[in-house]
């Protein structure tokens, strides 16, 4: 007797994380629950219901640690405690649990790279050559004539060397000259920073998303960068004349992650995402993302800092990420606190409407993990902030030629009809948007058209079809304003075809009646797109 075959094994459970939809938070700009005109944890917390509603798996939460906030909140002066501005620990502490509670994962922010110079390890640092944490910072001595120890320059603007006399030494600064680098190369400052992990994880935290992590490690030669080839296009920092061979993207950086990885997979199911931006970005966040022992996830900036969105864009950024074995899962944002607004940057103002609609469709169908920045589904502009009000410390140093990202930061919108529109009771730390108003959240909540109210449905819509979640992804078309591409998974096919463009676009896939259209938005009838229009449709069986 011939014995039976032996069942099928069944298949691993998925991730929390893989294929999540995220919700970025900027604390200074969501809601501000004392009056101070600056956004807190507690005014996260009373508003959690409402991003609970949107249907996101988790959040993320930008710097809310001590911070002298030149950089706001990018320059840490304590890892492991709440800046009095946010609130305190015991606040975060009852974000968590509210969180949890609702079913919202918490992903926070870790800034490795760099501190502030207010940090109690730089202040031993600089203290002397000879103190405890002399080289947990990168320090060098001078050239023979006084000059820095070599070409490299910070991203804000200047040389990235500053001089401090108590050590008679450089030290190194890839941001502002507040913004001291850490020497992550050595161990003992990896056990630091990886303490710092624990202490948040302890506390409950899902994850964290690892900021600007291709800058944690230099050439310890110090190497003079090479000049950037030469372009049409203007350069407003002397950053932009190198190519960054030495001051960043060190190849020991994924034995660091490693390390780190290690110690946060004794948490259970945690999820790390590296942000990453550069020339070399892909081939970073693959290196980083590489096999089960590093991050699980990367995002970059191929949409954040496009002038447009087109299909050939799409083509392009999501074909780097094959569905192949030991290749990372990818991560995408549209906008996020260092961008400025979508809406704004790829859309003339007379289509914003239809293409935010249609702009949310193709974020949903992507593959991998998506971001949403806060007010991004409501459809906010970018603010025009004057000079006089700005906060950000780029543009201040490169204006008027830099956009400032304190457009992208603006409060958010809760109620059209309040002083503020209900942000804070006080002023506002950045004005609101002149045009937020119609925007809002009361405004949009009473509309079932809105912006607000497609996003639920459309996050919804992803979360049900396993194709979406986790599925392969093949671009059939990118030609012109159309782009047509399908998502396999678990026996489900799904055709996603999209109309960049303001003019109509005949299309229909091949043997249309073995498709069932499940999901539009924008014009048009049956396979037919209107104007910044898409569909999604299901293979029949």
């Amino acid at each position: 007797m011939t014995a039976p075959d032996p069942a099928p094994a069944p298949a691993a459970p998925r991730e929390w994380w893989r294929g999540a939809a995220i919700y970025q938070i900027y604390p200074r700009s969501f809601a501000d629950s004392n009056g101070d005109g600056i956004g807190d944890l507690p005014g996260i917390t009373a508003h959690l219901d409402y991003v609970a509603r949107l249907g996101v798996d988790a959040i993320w939460l930008s710097p809310f640690f001590t911070s002298p906030m030149r950089d706001f909140g990018y320059d840490v002066a304590d890892y492991c405690d709440v800046d009095p501005i946010f609130g305190t620990l015991a606040d975060f502490d009852a974000l968590v649990t509210r969180a949890h509670a609702l079913g919202l994962r918490v992903i926070i922010d870790q800034v490795y790279s760099h501190t502030s110079d207010d940090h109690r390890w730089f202040q031993g640092s600089r203290s002397s050559r000879h103190n405890p944490r002399a080289d947990w910072y990168v320090w060098s001595d001078a050239k023979p004539d006084g000059s820095p120890p070599n070409n490299w320059q910070s991203v804000f603007g200047g040389p990235a060397w500053t001089w401090d006399a108590r050590r008679a030494q450089y030290y190194l600064h890839n941001f502002l000259s507040s913004q001291p680098q850490l020497h992550v190369h050595k161990p003992e400052v990896q056990a630091a920073l990886i303490d710092t992990a624990r202490f948040w994880l302890d506390r409950g935290v899902d994850g964290f998303r690892i900021d600007a992590i291709n800058f944690a490690m230099h050439d310890p030669q110090l190497r003079d960068n090479p000049p950037a080839p030469a372009t049409n296009g203007v350069r407003t920092r002397p950053f932009d004349f190198q190519l960054h061979r030495y001051n960043q993207s060190h190849p020991d950086i994924p034995l660091f992650l490693a390390r780190l990885r290690q110690t946060i997979d004794g948490y259970g199911a945690c999820f790390t995402v590296a942000e990453v931006g550069g020339a070399d970005a892909e081939a970073e966040m693959k290196a980083f993302t590489a096999g089960s022992n590093h991050l699980n996830s990367a995002y970059g900036f191929n949409f954040l800092y496009a002038d447009a969105l087109t299909p050939a864009l799409v083509r392009d950024a999501t074909e780097r990420w094959p569905d192949v074995p030991g290749m990372g899962w990818p991560s995408w944002a549209f906008e996020n606190h260092d961008a400025p607004r979508a809406v704004s940057r790829w859309v003339a103002p007379a289509h914003r409407t239809e293409f935010a609609r249609a702009k949310m469709l193709l974020l949903v169908c992507l593959r991998g993990n998506i971001f949403l920045y806060y007010g991004e589904e409501l459809g906010l502009t970018q603010v025009d902030i004057p000079f006089d009000r700005l906060r950000d410390p780029e543009a201040i140093a490169n204006w008027p030629l830099t956009l400032s990202r304190d457009g992208a930061r603006t409060p958010m919108p809760w109620r059209a009809d309040a002083p503020a529109l209900g942000f804070t009771s006080g002023t506002p730390w950045l004005p609101v948007g002149p045009d937020h108003g119609a925007l809002a959240v009361t405004a949009q909540e009473a509309d079932p058209a809105s912006l607000l109210n497609l996003t639920r449905r459309l996050l919804a819509f992803r979360a049900a079809q396993p194709a979406l979640q986790t599925g392969a992804m093949h671009v059939l078309a990118a030609d012109g304003n159309l782009l047509v591409f399908t998502r396999e998974a678990d026996g489900q096919t799904l055709i996603c075809a999209f109309n960049f463009g303001p003019e109509p676009l005949d299309w229909q896939p091949a043997q249309p009646d073995r498709w069932r259209i499940i999901e539009r938005v924008g014009g048009g009838e049956q396979w037919a797109l209107g104007g910044f229009a898409g569909v999604v449709a299901e293979r029949l069986t």
